[in-house]
């Protein structure tokens, strides 16, 4: 049985090593020629002001996660929608069953954005 994870295990140990084979070639053969100007921080075409690292407010946190779930969430229609074509050909009774499904998932989508809109998460002070 452990046997079977040896072909991944493999595959794993190839993936890092071309990748620390990639970043240890460009850095023994790429040109090192800094300068003030290429050490400068690099961001829309302006120079810099103040500190790079700063504490940014819990709300951008809190908006990024709330759009990677919901994003995520609705990846989920796309298998849906592909397999509604085959619902419809299994008959009504696979048709209820795949919108009853959807309905419920559309519940919790809708129950979570209700939770987020009584938590005032989307909203900016």
């Amino acid at each position: 049985m452990l046997f079977d994870y040896v072909p991944i295990l493999i595959q794993v140990l190839i993936a890092i090593g071309v990748g620390l084979g990639v970043i240890a070639i460009s850095n023994f053969l790429g040109t090192k020629r800094p300068t003030p100007a290429k050490l400068i921080p690099y961001e829309s075409g302006m120079r810099p002001v103040g500190m790079a690292w700063r504490r940014f407010p819990i709300k951008f946190y809190v908006t990024a996660m709330l759009f990677v779930i919901f994003d995520v969430e609705i990846i989920f229609f796309y298998p849906w929608a592909v397999i509604l074509r085959f619902m419809k050909a299994g008959g009504p009774s696979y048709v209820l069953f795949g919108l009853v499904e959807m309905l419920v998932f559309l519940a919790f989508l809708l129950l979570g954005y209700v939770y987020i809109l009584r938590r005032r998460a989307l909203e900016w002070d």
